[in-house]
């Protein structure tokens, strides 16, 4: 067993993100992807663990997600996005089909569209009931699910509104996710205006986290002076990790500038970044909660360990990690070659010389500065611009599938005008 390793066999026992969780009691765990998916890929975690090896694993995974006890679990929220719950419809085709299907046998005069909302929505609409007893137990503390807005409408603030408040309705443990553009900044205060819980996302940098800590602020100014109810109001801002170093220019200006950057350079870079946005909102005592997402394995070092900064390097901070079905899957494998957990990895300031080297490129700079960019730059930012594709990609495959269940009822399309992707 490598150095560093508790041998405590109650410890040993935890899976790591109840290790993880144990370095601040304020730390949430949450599950990025649909409620609907956990209990067949759970299932399948069970049946490929060793035969030693599977009761733990079923214990483990039970006390991370049991919907049948959803206020005693680990996860203590959701998230949700367009690919998200295009998986759902992947993995579960006969029964979404036979719900598009209702709906045009019942809503006589439906478009495409319309019934691709629908479907849309009562996908968050599930997922948010099978967590809503936590949100119930925790007094409206923990057990909510996010519910993405249309990536296409990012530069539409009232149509993105109009949606908003659609997707706030279907339950009360409901958080909107709105994009990193101008307008979704816009959006944030006035939904938090209206006691309406966000997650800001396709966010990647500092500038973005600033503008929505300031927009979240001037909404609560604005709900207090109208005597709104909070009772349903929480924010979080998701940093999208990976996304920063895999779909921006980091690589190409370090060729331009002659710099060689290693794997480890680009995860300081991404970890650098929340750290920054973590302690400003910190000295400040803003209520929002930074939120790390799109986290991968690594770096490699070479020294029999499994490296995960993501988790490793802001370990001990009060903030939320959601983690995907396949991230959690890797965790789990390397489990026994991962370091113990450093309850003050939050405080530890990146390796002066890294700085020094990740400084010298101008796409580093204006996502690490806090006035790098402009509002009115968010929505060309290379890292959103590649998400809100993708994002927008997954809508447009799930409006395919709609359109199918059309053509095998015999019914013609009504079309509505698509919005244009970003």
């Amino acid at each position: 067993m490598p150095a560093g390793f508790q041998s405590d066999d109650n410890v040993m026992s935890l899976h790591v993100l109840e290790k993880l969780q144990r370095t601040n009691p304020r730390c949430e765990i949450w599950w990025d992807s649909s409620p609907l998916l956990y209990e067949h890929w759970a299932a399948g975690m069970v049946r490929e663990a060793p035969s030693a090896q599977k009761d733990l694993r079923r214990r483990q995974l039970r006390r991370l997600f049991d919907p049948h006890h959803p206020e005693s679990m680990l996860f203590r929220g959701v998230t949700t996005n367009p690919p998200l719950n295009h998986r759902v419809i992947k993995e579960q085709p006969g029964e979404w089909a036979a719900y598009v299907r209702e709906m045009i046998r019942t809503h006589p005069g439906l478009s495409v569209d319309e019934a691709f909302r629908l479907m849309y929505k009562e996908i968050i609409r599930r997922g948010a009931a099978m967590i809503l007893p936590l949100w119930h137990e925790s007094n409206h503390r923990y057990g909510y699910i996010c519910g993405q807005l249309d990536p296409r409408l990012a530069f539409d603030y009232d149509r993105m509104l109009e949606q908003a408040l659609e997707i706030a309705a279907l339950a009360p443990n409901v958080l909107v996710k709105c994009p990193g553009s101008r307008e979704g900044y816009r959006l944030i205060e006035e939904l938090t205006a209206r006691g309406i819980g966000t997650n800001n996302t396709t966010s990647f940098c500092v500038p973005q986290y600033l503008a929505c800590m300031e927009a979240v602020s001037r909404g609560l100014a604005r709900a207090r002076a109208n005597r709104v109810d909070p009772g349903r109001w929480r924010s979080v801002i998701t940093h999208m990790s990976d996304r920063f170093g895999s779909l921006g220019h980091l690589h190409e200006q370090a060729r331009d500038c002659g710099l060689q950057l290693t794997e480890s350079d680009i995860r300081w870079a991404e970890v650098a970044i929340f750290k920054r946005a973590y302690h400003w909102g910190r000295r400040h005592n803003h209520p929002s909660k930074m939120l790390m997402c799109s986290m991968r394995m690594g770096p490699e070092l070479g020294d029999g360990y499994q490296a995960t900064w993501h988790m490793e390097k802001v370990a001990g901070a009060d903030i939320v990690f959601t983690c995907p079905p396949a991230y959690i899957r890797r965790l789990m494998h390397a489990e026994d070659r991962l370091r113990e957990f450093n309850p003050s990895a939050i405080d530890e300031p990146v390796p002066e010389e890294v700085l020094a080297k990740l400084m010298k490129l101008p796409y580093f700079v204006q996502s690490y500065e806090y006035d790098g960019m402009s509002e009115e730059e968010f929505g060309r930012y290379a890292s959103f611009v590649g998400t809100a594709s993708e994002f927008s990609h997954a809508i447009e495959a799930m409006i395919d599938f709609t359109a199918r269940q059309f053509e095998a009822s015999g019914r013609p399309r009504v079309k509505h005008p698509r919005p244009s992707v970003p």
